[in-house]
């Protein structure tokens, strides 16, 4: 009996075995999750999206980068006109120098027909004396 306990149990461990390697390799492949197209196409979607806003936002950088060039511009040429401008103003109180000069002035009398005092007068307009003139 023991012969023939032994040659059933051979064949029942034995089957018992390939049963338990079955079980386990279906267990071990249920553990891992399968990857449908739905999870690649979701990586694709994200992919696409993280492009996307990659892109705008060199496109905003470019934007702003042409800004701030044209402002560069305007600003070069409002210094460039302010410098006219201050130019101008000080050739102006040149020539406003020049024309009232005392120099000046006195040639504009003498071509108008006045003479030089020689004896100077001063007027005080003090309030305690009522408009006085003081010779000399």
């Amino acid at each position: 009996m023991t012969a023939m306990t032994s040659a059933v149990r051979k064949p029942a461990l034995s089957r018992s075995k390939e049963i338990v390697t079955q079980k386990s390799a279906q267990a071990l492949l249920k553990l891992v999750p399968d990857v449908s197209t739905g999870a690649r196409a979701t990586h694709r979607y994200f992919a696409t999206f993280l492009s996307v806003v990659s892109g705008l936002g060199l496109l905003v950088l470019l934007l702003v980068n042409t800004l701030l060039a044209q402002d560069a511009f305007v600003l070069s040429n409002l210094k460039a006109e302010a410098k006219a401008v201050a130019d101008q103003r000080e050739a102006i109180a040149r020539s406003m120098d020049e024309v009232s000069s005392p120099a000046a002035l006195a040639a504009a009398a003498t071509e108008l027909g006045m003479k030089p005092s020689q004896s100077p007068v001063f007027l005080d307009l003090s309030p305690a004396e009522s408009g006085q003139v003081n010779n000399g």
